[in-house]
């Protein structure tokens, strides 16, 4: 086995695909390849897998993945025809611009973080994604919250409960919810308004109480279970064209992710869409400043 293999872990019934991150003597350190879960097994629990569309998880994750975007783009479309109350220019241009919120994406997964980036580019949300490790991410938002401005923050990566820890309140017994919680506190001292600053944090079985006290918006995971990659993304972009006069409606957006109420939680909060006018078509030519 070579580190990027894809491989099952034998002893769970080969129920989740995983990617080969390191090794540590005997044992593997795994990352989930369509939940944001961090796992280590036996060399002799894996099992490569060279086809990963004939496992049914994978592609009941994909056939959820898809399921949830469709319903972005249909609630897209709906929102843009209630902005489209405005009556349209002569020429038939849209009478009004759009401002969805912008978001910082902070990912401790670069495939991950690829397909966030493509997902926010389909839906037309303003955004900027950083790989790094968890680890890392308290530090950089220190530097990158007053460069980029976000009007909501994704914070997220892998993370998981340790083997054999049964105190699920002590932060301690999670791979990285500590740094999630470092990296909230940063962003919330940016920004001490929920509403003017949405953070989304957490990963798989993240410690969601601690991440809420922290100063999210919205967290994982209430339940403790595994969250699809792409959630932490719906809920952003719900945040991104949720108007700002508007609580976003949590029961919809959670309910609209693939993983659920057990997976995703959160408060009350205003959106961060705005429409303007007018939507000017191309930029104005030969401006004089005095």
């Amino acid at each position: 086995m070579r580190q990027g293999d894809l491989v099952v872990r034998k002893s769970y019934g080969g129920d989740m695909l995983f990617r080969i991150a390191t090794f540590a003597g005997n044992e593997a350190v795994l990352r989930g390849t369509d939940y944001r879960l961090l796992a280590d097994s036996p060399l002799a629990d894996l099992q490569t897998v060279r086809n990963p569309d004939e496992l049914g998880g994978t592609r009941q994750a994909r056939i959820q993945s898809n399921e949830s975007l469709r319903r972005l783009r249909e609630e897209r479309n709906r929102q843009t025809e209630r902005a489209g109350a405005f009556p349209e220019t002569s020429d038939r241009r849209q009478a009004y611009f759009e401002m969805p919120g912008k978001v910082l994406h902070l990912d401790g997964d670069a495939n991950y973080l690829k397909k966030s980036m493509q997902v926010y580019g389909q839906l037309s949300v303003p955004a900027e994604g950083i790989h790094c490790h968890e680890s890392q991410m308290p530090e950089l938002l220190i530097r990158l919250l007053p460069q980029v401005r976000p009007d909501i923050v994704v914070i997220t990566g892998h993370d998981g409960v340790l083997k054999q820890r049964d105190n699920l309140q002590h932060l301690g017994n999670y791979k990285n919810s500590l740094n999630f919680v470092h990296a909230v506190n940063v962003a919330r001292d940016y920004e001490r308004n929920r509403d003017s600053l949405i953070i989304v944090a957490g990963a798989c079985q993240s410690h969601f109480e601690a991440l809420l006290q922290a100063g999210s918006n919205f967290a994982s995971s209430p339940g403790r279970i595994m969250i699809h990659a792409l959630d932490p993304v719906y809920v952003a972009v719900r945040s991104a064209f949720t108007p700002f006069r508007e609580t976003i409606n949590m029961a919809d957006v959670i309910g609209h992710t693939i993983s659920g109420m057990q997976g995703v939680g959160g408060i009350e909060t205003m959106g961060r869409y705005r429409i303007g006018v007018p939507n000017l078509k191309e930029p104005a030519q030969n401006v004089n400043i005095v």
